[in-house]
């Protein structure tokens, strides 16, 4: 889920059962008789469908999610053979028609449930698993690989293109939160500087497209942000989702400076602050989750 930030895309038309069966059985005939089923949650950018047993189709639901679909296409076969976690794999690409207006995928259906602590066994072993996922990403080749931009909303580009959007954020919530504090963070965040070249950064990661299966981490999917740039952006799941001992074992688990930590927290403070300003699109548990993420942050800090 890229999240409330994205709350301008335009919608596209209603996604459901009916008009996936009408698609699969216009474009892809050979699966007309699969079984077709909601998957349940529902996410942001695409809207998930079973197909069968052994296949998800995935929608775009809106324009700039559209943009995602021939980058996942092209780019997840070759990053797939190189990862310790299992990715989607493509296996067709649909056509926009006069009933749905973009590209669309079916991938290979991935078991699993989505990341959640009580799912875990281990939670010094998952932060280490996503830190080696994380590590194994960023030594792929990245020569040639999409730079951020509006297709990954610029996730692995510059923290100051939310600049202004974090700075609202900051002053709508007023004396709710340590402004002061929270300010210094942030600019403290947008003077550093990643020093490298660019690496493969999944550009969304967080427990919601991670997958558990017998209480160990699984797979990695939607790469809908994926792109090569900071890897800062990928690092935020320390403050939304590990305690202290988690962000410290994450944390030694990878080997990046002490300015791309700073980043990242920075990436994790404008997602809070924007869900907890009340931005279009925010719910109840997103917003406990922006507070609790703010609370590990502050006492960091």
């Amino acid at each position: 889920m890229s999240g409330p930030e994205d709350a301008g895309c335009s919608k596209g038309p209603d996604i459901d059962t009916a008009l996936v069966r009408q698609l699969i059985q216009d474009q892809f005939p050979q699966w007309a008789e699969l079984s077709i089923r909601p998957v349940e949650p529902g996410g942001w950018d695409n809207r998930s469908f079973r197909l069968g047993d052994d296949k998800i189709a995935r929608l775009p639901s809106a324009a700039h999610y559209a943009l995602q679909v021939e980058k996942e296409q092209h780019w997840l076969p070759k990053l797939a053979p190189k990862l310790p976690l299992a990715i989607p794999e493509p296996l067709a690409m649909g056509r926009p028609n006069d009933r749905y207006p973009w590209h669309w995928s079916i991938y290979g259906w991935l078991d699993g449930e989505t990341a959640r602590r009580d799912r875990i066994a281990d939670t010094h072993d998952s932060a280490v698993a996503i830190a080696d996922f994380l590590n194994t990403l960023q030594r792929i080749d990245a020569d040639g690989g999409p730079e951020p931009g509006r297709h990954n909303f610029c996730r692995g580009g510059p923290l100051s293109i939310y600049d202004a959007q974090t700075r609202e954020a900051v002053a709508a919530l007023g004396d709710a939160i340590d402004a002061p504090t929270v300010v210094d963070l942030w600019e403290a965040a947008l003077a550093t500087r990643w020093p490298d070249p660019p690496v493969w950064v999944h550009g969304d990661l967080m427990p919601g497209n991670i997958l558990v299966k017998d209480g160990r981490l699984h797979a990695v999917i939607d790469f809908g942000c994926c792109a090569i740039g900071d890897p800062a952006c990928d690092l935020v799941m320390a403050w939304t989702f590990f305690e202290t001992a988690e962000r410290r074992w994450f944390r030694d688990a990878l080997n990046l400076d002490d300015g791309t930590w700073v980043r990242a927290r920075g990436w994790a403070l404008w997602k809070a602050l924007i869900v907890l300003a009340d931005l279009p699109g925010t719910d109840r548990s997103e917003r406990e989750t922006a507070q609790a993420t703010l609370n590990r942050i502050l006492a960091d800090a």
